[in-house]
């Protein structure tokens, strides 16, 4: 199978994290990745990404999926090259790293374009029938 690929340029505001969840959402469930659960998990660890980069970040924000077959990952980049590192829970944040690594099989950062991105190895999502189209199962959603 060919890689699949979506990238996608996100606002620098406050709503961008919801924007990026849907838009991932829907992207993964055009390509045949519809557990609801599984998706739930890519959610969080989309606003937690996408969330960091608008905060921390600097410059654009582009986020990126790519699936591998079965393989999803999820990335992205922004105009900071300082490294996201696991820091202790206040009232503010400290909880993004450990719910990316709660939810996916590991993360790494490259350089890239003056930058840093951020890229997030998923789980397999469960029963995902990747590359099948809505009509070749008779209509069904």
């Amino acid at each position: 199978m060919s890689v699949l690929t979506a990238h996608l340029d996100v606002p620098l505001d406050r709503g961008a994290p919801g924007s990026a969840r849907r838009a991932v959402s829907a992207v993964l469930g055009g390509w045949g990745f519809r557990d609801p659960d599984w998706l739930d998990g890519v959610s969080v660890v989309v606003s937690e990404l996408v969330t960091n980069a608008v905060r921390h970040g600097g410059g654009c924000v582009a986020l990126a999926v790519e699936a591998h077959d079965t393989k999803v990952i999820v990335s992205v980049a922004d105009g900071s090259s300082v490294v996201p590192r696991r820091r202790d829970p206040d009232g503010v944040g400290g909880r993004g790293i450990a719910l990316i690594e709660a939810l996916a099989v590991g993360w790494t950062v490259e350089n890239h374009e003056g930058g840093k991105r951020v890229l997030v190895e998923l789980h397999p999502c469960p029963n995902a029938r990747v590359g099948e189209s809505v009509s070749s199962r008779g209509g069904e959603s």
